[in-house]
């Protein structure tokens, strides 16, 4: 495999992509050709003369896109088009129609297509999903998800594109995913949404103005009968809000401590009882393993099995997206039409 777009997330996929016994990362493009070479140099592999030279390249089967969200189009097509399987980094798409269109495409060529975020196979996330699998909740009607993701050019070099996209595209989409994994389709999204901190200034001292709202309120209405509330913003950094996720059921609560982190703290209450900590399905990894996806897709092409993550939930997820954005511009419900088979739990959670 190959990876394209050296950004900030890039590092952390080649460092877990290099320990997988059933992939074999062959090098690196990127615009700037210099930060291909420095990948290369710190990781291995060789540093492709732009895109053209990796899909040009016999040996690369799988592509890992990791460019800005506004190339993920153009990019994971013409790997397609070119006959490479894709796992793209989130959201698939910025608008539904393409996003439908890739997944189509890689369905009709026989190819892969897997996306970003897959939060869903950590420990933490697992360790939820088996109790409300096991019914101790009961039947589950509402599922709070808060994001308080902080400044991002607090540590971004580039944080204009993160604020251009917004908080719904670029983290919004983590609990949207875990969401619809669990408790399949939404049907119907209501959003609201403002800019309440418009002006910023990067570490480096340079001043620059968002348009796109900071904070996102919405609430999804699902196919099963589920109703989430998300709640997302690029200005409160953890707070008590933190990153969490409770589903409320009619026997008892699960409370996830943390979309992201696969070492989350998990706990439970029976209804009107204190939440108690439950031990996870298996030891964590520590922090979040990007690219846990890509080693679940090798294997599933090893095994000729479908792999988890896949361009239909990926386009899905976009289709709410776009729904939240319709909402906010002109107000009120506005349908989800798209559907998908949700990804079975990992073997080792079952």
């Amino acid at each position: 495999m190959a990876i394209v777009g050296c950004g900030n997330i890039a590092d952390r996929y080649a460092e877990r992509i290099r320990t997988y016994g059933a992939c074999e990362l062959v090098g690196f493009s990127d615009l700037d050709p210099l930060r291909a070479r420095a990948f290369a140099e710190k990781f291995g592999g060789r540093a492709f003369e732009g895109l053209e030279a990796v899909l040009a390249d016999p040996s690369v089967d799988l592509i890992v896109n990791l460019t800005i969200h506004f190339a993920h189009y153009e990019i994971t097509k013409r790997c397609l088009l070119a006959g490479k399987h894709v796992h793209s980094e989130k959201p698939l798409a910025i608008r539904y129609r393409e996003a439908k269109e890739l997944a189509e495409l890689a369905d009709a060529r026989g190819l892969r297509l897997g996306c970003a975020p897959i939060m869903y196979m950590g420990e933490a996330q697992q360790t939820a999903w088996k109790i409300l699998r096991s019914g101790r909740a009961g039947r589950v009607r509402l599922a709070y998800a808060e994001i308080n993701h902080g400044r991002i050019e607090e540590w971004h070099p580039n944080p204009e594109p993160f604020y251009e996209v917004g908080i719904q595209w670029d983290v919004g989409v983590y609990p949207l995913t875990l969401l619809t994994t669990m408790f399949g389709p939404v049907r119907r999204a209501t959003a609201m949404g403002r800019v309440v901190h418009p002006h910023r200034v990067t570490k480096e001292g340079r001043k620059f103005t968002i348009t796109t709202p900071d904070f996102v309120l919405a609430m999804l209405e699902f196919e099963e009968g589920l109703t989430a509330r998300l709640s997302a913003n690029f200005y409160v950094k953890g707070g008590k809000q933190g990153g969490g996720v409770e589903f409320t059921g009619d026997e008892g609560s699960v409370y996830l401590g943390d979309f992201q982190d696969f070492g989350a703290r998990v706990e439970y209450a029976p209804f009107g009882k204190p939440f108690e900590e439950v031990s996870l399905v298996r030891p964590p990894f520590k922090g979040t393993e990007f690219a846990r996806a890509v080693d679940e897709m090798t294997a599933a092409m090893i095994a000729g099995r479908p792999q988890r993550a896949t361009g239909a939930q990926a386009a899905h997820v976009v289709e709410i997206l776009e729904a939240m954005g319709t909402s906010m511009k002109d107000g009120g419900p506005v349908a989800v039409a798209s559907r998908f088979t949700p990804p079975a739990p990992m073997d080792w959670a079952r």
